[in-house]
Protein backbone atom coordinates (compact mmCIF):
# COMPACT_ATOMS: atom_id res chain seq x y z
CA UNK A 1 0.00 0.00 0.00
CA UNK A 2 1.38 3.28 -1.33
CA UNK A 3 2.24 6.26 1.33
CA UNK A 4 0.37 9.45 1.19
CA UNK A 5 1.21 12.32 3.37
CA UNK A 6 -1.58 15.06 3.81
CA UNK A 7 0.18 18.75 4.41
CA UNK A 8 -2.46 20.71 6.49
CA UNK A 9 -1.24 24.18 8.03
CA UNK A 10 -4.04 23.50 10.61
CA UNK A 11 -3.85 20.29 13.39
CA UNK A 12 -6.87 19.41 15.21
CA UNK A 13 -6.30 22.19 17.78
CA UNK A 14 -7.07 24.88 15.52
CA UNK A 15 -10.82 23.49 14.98
CA UNK A 16 -11.12 25.43 11.73
CA UNK A 17 -12.26 24.32 7.96
CA UNK A 18 -8.92 23.46 7.38
CA UNK A 19 -8.24 20.54 10.07
CA UNK A 20 -11.92 19.46 9.43
CA UNK A 21 -11.40 18.86 5.82
CA UNK A 22 -7.92 17.17 6.65
CA UNK A 23 -9.62 14.85 8.97
CA UNK A 24 -12.18 13.64 6.87
CA UNK A 25 -9.81 13.32 3.75
CA UNK A 26 -7.26 11.48 5.88
CA UNK A 27 -10.07 9.00 7.31
CA UNK A 28 -11.67 8.02 3.09
CA UNK A 29 -8.16 8.05 1.84
CA UNK A 30 -6.85 5.37 4.41
CA UNK A 31 -8.74 2.73 2.90
CA UNK A 32 -6.12 2.90 0.01
CA UNK A 33 -3.34 4.36 1.34
CA UNK A 34 -1.08 4.41 4.75
CA UNK A 35 -1.95 8.43 5.16
CA UNK A 36 0.49 10.85 7.22
CA UNK A 37 -1.35 14.02 8.59
CA UNK A 38 1.50 16.51 9.28
CA UNK A 39 1.55 20.15 9.31
CA UNK A 40 4.82 20.40 7.28
CA UNK A 41 6.79 17.22 4.90
CA UNK A 42 9.15 15.93 7.37
CA UNK A 43 10.92 14.11 4.45
CA UNK A 44 9.51 10.49 4.02
CA UNK A 45 9.17 8.27 1.49
CA UNK A 46 5.36 9.11 0.04
CA UNK A 47 4.12 7.83 -3.06
CA UNK A 48 1.66 10.88 -3.04
CA UNK A 49 1.62 14.62 -1.45
CA UNK A 50 -1.83 16.27 -0.88
CA UNK A 51 -0.97 19.50 0.63
CA UNK A 52 -3.89 21.83 1.61
CA UNK A 53 -3.36 25.49 0.85
CA UNK A 54 -0.84 27.23 -1.45
CA UNK A 55 1.47 29.49 1.00
CA UNK A 56 0.72 27.67 4.30
CA UNK A 57 1.94 24.77 2.44
CA UNK A 58 4.32 26.17 -0.02
CA UNK A 59 8.00 24.93 1.94
CA UNK A 60 6.38 21.28 2.05
CA UNK A 61 5.36 21.59 -1.66
CA UNK A 62 8.84 22.79 -2.65
CA UNK A 63 10.40 20.22 -0.66
CA UNK A 64 8.65 17.28 -1.75
CA UNK A 65 9.02 18.39 -5.39
CA UNK A 66 12.90 18.67 -4.99
CA UNK A 67 13.10 15.38 -3.22
CA UNK A 68 10.61 13.55 -5.51
CA UNK A 69 10.05 15.61 -8.63
CA UNK A 70 8.65 11.86 -10.33
CA UNK A 71 5.83 11.40 -7.65
CA UNK A 72 2.79 13.01 -7.84
CA UNK A 73 1.43 16.21 -5.88
CA UNK A 74 -1.48 17.31 -5.63
CA UNK A 75 -2.33 20.78 -4.11
CA UNK A 76 -5.84 21.86 -2.77
CA UNK A 77 -6.68 25.48 -2.75
CA UNK A 78 -8.77 26.28 0.89
CA UNK A 79 -9.53 30.06 0.63
CA UNK A 80 -7.10 33.01 1.13
CA UNK A 81 -4.64 31.22 -1.06
CA UNK A 82 -6.85 31.33 -4.18
CA UNK A 83 -8.41 34.59 -3.34
CA UNK A 84 -5.53 36.43 -2.48
CA UNK A 85 -2.05 34.85 -2.09
CA UNK A 86 -1.68 33.20 -5.55
CA UNK A 87 -1.80 37.16 -6.78
CA UNK A 88 0.30 38.71 -4.95
CA UNK A 89 2.84 35.80 -3.06
CA UNK A 90 5.65 34.28 -4.96
CA UNK A 91 6.05 30.81 -2.43
CA UNK A 92 1.86 30.48 -3.09
CA UNK A 93 2.67 30.85 -7.28
CA UNK A 94 5.51 28.11 -6.61
CA UNK A 95 3.42 26.11 -5.48
CA UNK A 96 0.80 26.06 -7.87
CA UNK A 97 3.52 25.65 -10.97
CA UNK A 98 4.99 22.37 -8.86
CA UNK A 99 1.48 20.86 -8.46
CA UNK A 100 0.38 18.41 -10.68
CA UNK A 101 -2.80 18.38 -10.05
CA UNK A 102 -4.73 21.35 -8.30
CA UNK A 103 -8.34 20.87 -6.53
CA UNK A 104 -10.99 23.77 -5.23
CA UNK A 105 -13.69 23.48 -3.53
CA UNK A 106 -16.69 25.04 -5.09
CA UNK A 107 -17.83 25.02 -9.23
CA UNK A 108 -16.96 29.13 -9.79
CA UNK A 109 -13.40 28.71 -8.75
CA UNK A 110 -11.54 27.46 -11.70
CA UNK A 111 -12.73 30.28 -13.58
CA UNK A 112 -10.65 32.44 -10.65
CA UNK A 113 -7.72 30.83 -11.90
CA UNK A 114 -5.15 31.95 -14.55
CA UNK A 115 -6.37 29.89 -17.87
CA UNK A 116 -2.97 28.20 -18.10
CA UNK A 117 -3.80 26.73 -14.46
CA UNK A 118 -7.30 25.37 -15.33
CA UNK A 119 -6.46 22.48 -17.58
CA UNK A 120 -4.78 20.66 -14.20
CA UNK A 121 -7.80 21.79 -11.92
CA UNK A 122 -10.84 20.19 -10.35
CA UNK A 123 -13.50 20.68 -8.50
CA UNK A 124 -14.41 18.35 -5.26
CA UNK A 125 -17.28 19.95 -2.78
CA UNK A 126 -16.89 19.09 0.56
CA UNK A 127 -19.39 17.23 2.17
CA UNK A 128 -21.22 16.83 5.68
CA UNK A 129 -24.08 14.78 7.24
CA UNK A 130 -27.44 15.48 6.11
CA UNK A 131 -30.20 15.89 9.09
CA UNK A 132 -33.75 16.34 8.90
CA UNK A 133 -34.65 19.96 9.95
CA UNK A 134 -35.75 21.04 13.33
CA UNK A 135 -39.10 22.71 14.07
CA UNK A 136 -38.29 26.24 14.84
CA UNK A 137 -40.31 28.54 17.44
CA UNK A 138 -42.78 31.25 15.70
CA UNK A 139 -42.01 33.52 18.81
CA UNK A 140 -38.83 35.19 17.11
CA UNK A 141 -36.17 35.01 14.10
CA UNK A 142 -32.72 33.30 15.67
CA UNK A 143 -29.75 34.00 13.04
CA UNK A 144 -26.69 32.65 13.60
CA UNK A 145 -22.94 33.46 11.99
CA UNK A 146 -20.25 30.91 12.84
CA UNK A 147 -16.31 31.64 12.11
CA UNK A 148 -13.66 32.86 13.84
CA UNK A 149 -13.24 36.72 13.97
CA UNK A 150 -10.94 37.70 11.37
CA UNK A 151 -11.01 40.10 8.83
CA UNK A 152 -11.69 37.49 6.01
CA UNK A 153 -15.04 36.65 7.61
CA UNK A 154 -16.06 40.29 7.74
CA UNK A 155 -17.94 40.45 11.38
CA UNK A 156 -17.96 44.09 11.52
CA UNK A 157 -20.94 43.59 9.22
CA UNK A 158 -23.05 41.29 11.31
CA UNK A 159 -22.17 43.72 14.15
CA UNK A 160 -24.00 46.57 11.89
CA UNK A 161 -26.82 44.95 11.18
CA UNK A 162 -27.21 43.99 14.88
CA UNK A 163 -27.32 47.73 15.54
CA UNK A 164 -29.36 48.34 12.39
CA UNK A 165 -31.80 45.84 14.08
CA UNK A 166 -31.81 47.13 17.82
CA UNK A 167 -35.64 47.80 17.33
CA UNK A 168 -36.68 44.75 15.87
CA UNK A 169 -37.16 42.73 19.76
CA UNK A 170 -38.47 39.86 17.38
CA UNK A 171 -34.90 39.60 15.42
CA UNK A 172 -32.02 37.79 17.73
CA UNK A 173 -28.71 37.09 16.31
CA UNK A 174 -25.85 34.75 17.60
CA UNK A 175 -22.02 34.86 16.91
CA UNK A 176 -20.11 31.22 17.26
CA UNK A 177 -16.29 32.14 16.42
CA UNK A 178 -12.99 32.38 18.38
CA UNK A 179 -11.18 36.06 18.53
CA UNK A 180 -8.57 35.24 16.66
CA UNK A 181 -8.09 38.94 16.74
CA UNK A 182 -7.92 40.70 19.74
CA UNK A 183 -9.32 43.75 18.23
CA UNK A 184 -12.35 41.99 16.94
CA UNK A 185 -12.67 40.30 19.99
CA UNK A 186 -13.48 43.23 21.70
CA UNK A 187 -15.49 45.18 19.03
CA UNK A 188 -17.84 41.88 20.01
CA UNK A 189 -17.87 42.07 23.49
CA UNK A 190 -18.45 46.11 22.81
CA UNK A 191 -21.46 44.84 20.55
CA UNK A 192 -22.98 42.86 22.61
CA UNK A 193 -23.01 44.86 25.41
CA UNK A 194 -25.10 47.99 23.29
CA UNK A 195 -26.95 45.80 21.52
CA UNK A 196 -29.32 43.37 23.12
CA UNK A 197 -30.18 41.37 20.20
CA UNK A 198 -26.52 40.62 19.79
CA UNK A 199 -24.70 37.48 21.27
CA UNK A 200 -21.14 35.94 21.00
CA UNK A 201 -20.64 33.03 22.19
CA UNK A 202 -16.82 32.30 21.59
CA UNK A 203 -15.29 29.51 20.03
CA UNK A 204 -17.45 26.17 20.70
CA UNK A 205 -16.63 22.66 20.22
CA UNK A 206 -17.47 21.37 16.69
CA UNK A 207 -21.00 19.46 17.47
CA UNK A 208 -22.27 22.46 19.80
CA UNK A 209 -21.67 24.37 16.54
CA UNK A 210 -23.65 22.60 14.10
CA UNK A 211 -26.22 21.89 16.92
CA UNK A 212 -26.86 25.62 17.15
CA UNK A 213 -26.88 25.29 13.25
CA UNK A 214 -29.25 23.04 13.24
CA UNK A 215 -31.74 24.77 15.81
CA UNK A 216 -31.07 28.32 13.97
CA UNK A 217 -33.90 29.76 11.49
CA UNK A 218 -31.07 31.23 9.08
CA UNK A 219 -27.34 31.37 8.97
CA UNK A 220 -25.61 34.25 8.05
CA UNK A 221 -22.46 34.21 6.30
CA UNK A 222 -20.90 37.48 5.82
CA UNK A 223 -17.34 36.69 4.22
CA UNK A 224 -15.16 38.66 1.77
CA UNK A 225 -13.15 35.69 0.55
CA UNK A 226 -13.92 31.72 0.64
CA UNK A 227 -12.36 28.66 -0.93
CA UNK A 228 -15.85 27.00 -0.42
CA UNK A 229 -17.14 27.20 3.03
CA UNK A 230 -17.46 24.32 5.45
CA UNK A 231 -20.20 25.70 7.62
CA UNK A 232 -22.53 26.95 4.48
CA UNK A 233 -22.43 23.36 3.54
CA UNK A 234 -23.48 22.36 6.89
CA UNK A 235 -26.34 24.48 7.27
CA UNK A 236 -27.60 23.57 3.91
CA UNK A 237 -27.47 20.28 4.65
CA UNK A 238 -29.57 20.36 8.09
CA UNK A 239 -31.96 22.36 6.22
CA UNK A 240 -31.18 25.82 7.96
CA UNK A 241 -31.35 28.40 5.36
CA UNK A 242 -28.58 30.60 4.30
CA UNK A 243 -27.95 34.60 4.16
CA UNK A 244 -24.46 34.73 2.04
CA UNK A 245 -22.28 37.82 1.20
CA UNK A 246 -22.22 37.80 -3.14
CA UNK A 247 -18.81 36.07 -3.49
CA UNK A 248 -17.21 33.86 -5.62
CA UNK A 249 -16.68 31.50 -2.69
CA UNK A 250 -20.34 31.23 -1.56
CA UNK A 251 -21.74 31.78 -5.44
CA UNK A 252 -20.24 28.74 -6.15
CA UNK A 253 -21.69 26.31 -3.36
CA UNK A 254 -25.26 27.78 -3.46
CA UNK A 255 -25.79 28.57 -7.49
CA UNK A 256 -25.80 31.81 -9.44
CA UNK A 257 -30.24 32.14 -8.97
CA UNK A 258 -29.76 31.81 -5.10
CA UNK A 259 -32.40 34.17 -3.43
CA UNK A 260 -30.34 34.88 -0.40
CA UNK A 261 -27.49 37.05 -1.17
CA UNK A 262 -26.68 40.77 -0.03
CA UNK A 263 -23.68 42.41 -1.64
CA UNK A 264 -20.86 42.45 -0.06
CA UNK A 265 -20.40 44.74 3.34
CA UNK A 266 -23.74 45.95 2.77
CA UNK A 267 -25.04 45.59 7.09
CA UNK A 268 -28.24 47.73 5.08
CA UNK A 269 -28.89 44.79 2.43
CA UNK A 270 -28.58 41.82 5.37
CA UNK A 271 -30.69 43.79 7.95
CA UNK A 272 -33.17 43.96 5.42
CA UNK A 273 -32.95 40.35 4.37
CA UNK A 274 -33.14 39.34 8.01
CA UNK A 275 -36.61 41.10 8.36
CA UNK A 276 -38.05 39.71 5.07
CA UNK A 277 -37.02 36.36 6.74
CA UNK A 278 -38.79 37.18 9.83
CA UNK A 279 -41.89 39.16 8.04
CA UNK A 280 -42.74 36.73 5.28
CA UNK A 281 -42.61 32.81 5.96
CA UNK A 282 -42.16 32.21 2.31
CA UNK A 283 -39.27 33.50 2.04
CA UNK A 284 -37.61 31.28 4.26
CA UNK A 285 -39.53 28.00 2.51
CA UNK A 286 -38.15 29.03 -1.05
CA UNK A 287 -34.70 29.09 0.49
CA UNK A 288 -34.64 25.73 1.84
CA UNK A 289 -36.40 24.34 -1.30
CA UNK A 290 -33.47 25.81 -3.16
CA UNK A 291 -30.62 24.23 -0.69
CA UNK A 292 -32.36 20.88 -0.96
CA UNK A 293 -31.82 20.61 -4.63
CA UNK A 294 -27.92 21.95 -3.81
CA UNK A 295 -27.65 19.29 -1.57
CA UNK A 296 -26.99 15.75 -3.46
CA UNK A 297 -23.69 18.12 -4.33
CA UNK A 298 -22.45 18.09 -0.61
CA UNK A 299 -23.11 14.46 0.37
CA UNK A 300 -20.11 12.51 2.02
CA UNK A 301 -20.46 9.77 -1.14
CA UNK A 302 -20.13 12.49 -3.82
CA UNK A 303 -16.94 14.00 -2.16
CA UNK A 304 -15.46 10.63 -1.56
CA UNK A 305 -15.80 9.07 -5.08
CA UNK A 306 -14.73 12.93 -6.57
CA UNK A 307 -10.97 12.89 -4.06
CA UNK A 308 -10.35 9.02 -4.76
CA UNK A 309 -10.46 9.64 -8.43
CA UNK A 310 -8.18 12.89 -8.14
CA UNK A 311 -5.64 11.25 -6.01
CA UNK A 312 -6.19 8.11 -8.50
CA UNK A 313 -5.68 10.02 -11.20
CA UNK A 314 -2.35 11.77 -10.35
CA UNK A 315 -0.85 8.53 -9.73
CA UNK A 316 -1.39 6.86 -12.98
CA UNK A 317 -1.36 10.20 -15.54
CA UNK A 318 1.68 12.11 -14.69
CA UNK A 319 2.14 16.00 -15.87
Amino acid sequence: MNSLCLVTPALSGANNGNWQTARRWARWLAADYRVRVVSEWDGGDDAVLLALHARRSAASVAAFAAAHPDRPLVLALTGTDLYRDIHVDAAAQRSLALAWRLVVLHEAAPGDLPPELQTKCDVCFQSTNSLPPLPKTPRHLRALMVGHLRDEKSPQTLWATARRLQHRADILIDHVGGALDPALGAAAESCAARCGNYRWLGGLPHADTLRRIRQAHVLVHASRMEGGAHVVMEAICRGTPVLASRIPGNVGLLGAGYGGYFELGDDAGLAALLERARDDPAMLAGLMAQGRARAPLFQPGHERATLRRIVEGALESPP
